[in-house]
């Protein structure tokens, strides 16, 4: 089957087994956004081929891994006929042994509507009314409850997706209707039968990346809006600052060709062209400024390969056996192996982690009287006699240190920590999930040291307007927009107060992408 790379013009929507689906779709779906399932005959035909063609085999008393075997090292074990059918109900139960938190409502639908991307590829063997139940679930919101921890990424995300085929019987948990309820509640109360599976079905729904594909989707989507972000901020604390754009202009980064690096400072720059002018003598910013777009720029270089592989992993099948529809060949293998969604979570995640190591930086250099360039000490908006009690963004720079730290102490590879499992049938295993949720962790981090850096770049602006202090005009149009709308959220701090909740606000507005930020990558 050839997948089409055009949507439907009738619909903005998202055609599954009609379009190749990308990234942003899945967290649209995460976000609420309800997918079409393809009603094409031949699709569905094809779809039902598959499982044909297994059954056929089954038949003929073809041996085949998974489906009248046992599973793993147990695929040397033959399994009656007469009790074949319970086969995948046993791989479903015994795998129900995730622990840590779970995952939330958001992400649990991004995994739900990535397995269903995958089935729908056709080469996975189950029947059309597979499909049919998982599209159901995102139509209706039945979102299983899954926890977090128990997958090493191969022989796929057995654990978590077990959660998945399990609601899909009615058994276990499920977000429905804004709280938590049974499975067979949920299926009752929207009227959807429990599905009865085909040997093949419970292991073309266990037995693949779709934990960490959907992960890497959601981190991918907040690290390209916090590197730019990011850039934003670093124009907002040179202009503070009263540095140089002489460091950002094109003409010097016309001499080191990374586009990603080059598309950073042309961003800075011309933030900048409303505040500065570029000084050809005095000293050099300090490296968290001069250096800015040699850090972000990594991210954005490197957001475009993630999601080639991200995609090409999403609109794959990634269990196993494989069946082709279309010559009835029966493959074993083993793509349901994380490699590339484990190698780019743990790139995102180290430069991810860099970023807040940059803006930590930059914000112990607007705290510190040493190097601010005449702002107050640690940003108070206190004066007269009010300045000696008042400690400002004193805690704040604290605490960004603590987030920074953190993050940077996940930055350790997953997927060089291969545990051989299972008997040592998987003796070499991914860990992509546990890469990618280390990568989301780290985003979480850093958007939450990016929060306080607009709470501070925009104390800092306000603080040079009120004392008429730019050294060389005024902020830039969009400079003076975003301050204007984060001191709404966070006041101008004068006196001392918590400032928890203001914070907070900050870290929902970043995952909201509250500001437009240059063009979207």
């Amino acid at each position: 089957m050839k997948i089409m790379h055009t949507r439907s013009s009738e619909t903005c929507r998202v055609v599954l087994g009609e379009c190749r689906v990308s990234l942003s779709d899945i967290c649209e779906m995460a976000r609420g956004l309800s997918p079409l399932l393809c009603e094409a005959p031949e699709f569905s035909r094809r779809i039902d081929k598959g499982a044909r063609i297994l059954d056929e085999a089954i038949s003929a008393g073809r041996p085949i891994y998974g489906v009248n075997t046992g599973y793993g090292d147990s695929c040397t074990v033959d399994v009656p006929a007469n009790v074949l059918d319970e086969l995948p109900v046993h791989l479903i139960h015994y795998h129900g042994c995730g622990l840590g938190r779970y995952f939330d409502e958001p992400s649990a639908t991004a995994i739900v509507a990535t397995r269903l991307v995958s089935l729908a590829c056709g080469f996975s063997g189950v029947r059309f009314e597979v499909l049919r139940q998982l599209h159901a679930l995102l139509h209706y919101r039945i979102i299983p409850l899954i926890p977090e921890e128990g997958s090493v990424g191969a022989s796929g995300d057995l654990t978590p997706l077990s959660y998945v085929a399990a609601v899909m019987m009615g058994e276990r948990d499920v977000y429905f209707d804004g709280g938590v309820c049974s499975a067979s509640m949920a299926l009752d109360r929207v009227g959807l039968a429990r599905l009865t599976f085909k040997p093949k079905e419970g292991l073309a729904l266990m037995n693949g990346t779709s934990v960490m594909t959907a992960l890497a989707c959601l981190a991918w989507e907040r690290a390209e809006y916090l590197a730019r972000l990011a850039t934003r901020i670093t124009a907002m604390a040179s202009l503070a600052m009263d540095g140089n754009r002489g460091h950002f202009s094109p003409g010097l980064f016309a001499a080191k060709p990374h586009a990603g690096l080059q598309q950073v400072a042309e961003w800075i720059y011309d933030d900048l062209q409303g505040g500065q002018t570029d000084k050809v003598t005095g000293v050099q910013d300090r490296y968290s400024i001069r250096c800015a777009p040699h850090v972000i720029g990594v991210v954005i270089d490197a957001l475009g390969w993630m999601q080639r592989d991200i995609e090409n992993e999403l609109n794959s099948a990634n269990d196993n056996p494989i069946v082709d529809p279309e010559t009835g060949a029966i493959y074993h293998g083993g793509h349901f192996y994380g490699g590339h969604i484990a190698f780019v979570a743990d790139c995102l995640k180290t430069a991810v982690a860099n970023i807040a190591d940059l803006l930590d930086r930059q914000l112990a250099l607007l705290v510190d009287v040493r190097f601010n360039n005449g702002l107050p000490r640690n940003l108070s908006g206190a004066s007269g006699e009010r300045a000696h009690l008042n400690h400002g963004f004193k805690a704040i720079q604290i605490a960004v240190s603590a987030w920074t730290a953190e993050a940077l102490k996940l930055t350790m590879p997953a997927s060089v920590f291969s545990r051989s499992t299972e008997c040592h049938n998987q003796d070499k295993v991914s860990m992509g999930s546990i890469a990618t949720r280390d990568a989301l962790r780290i985003l979480e981090l850093t958007e939450q040291v990016a929060a306080a850096c607009l709470a501070a770049v925009s104390q800092a602006l306000e603080i040079r307007t009120r004392k008429r202090s730019f050294s060389a005009g005024q902020p830039s149009d969009a400079i003076r927009m975003i301050q204007s709308d984060v001191l709404t959220l966070c006041a101008f701090v004068e006196e001392d107060r918590p400032l928890e909740s203001e914070l907070r606000e900050l870290c929902a507005g970043i995952r909201q992408k509250r500001w437009s930020l240059y063009q979207r990558l």
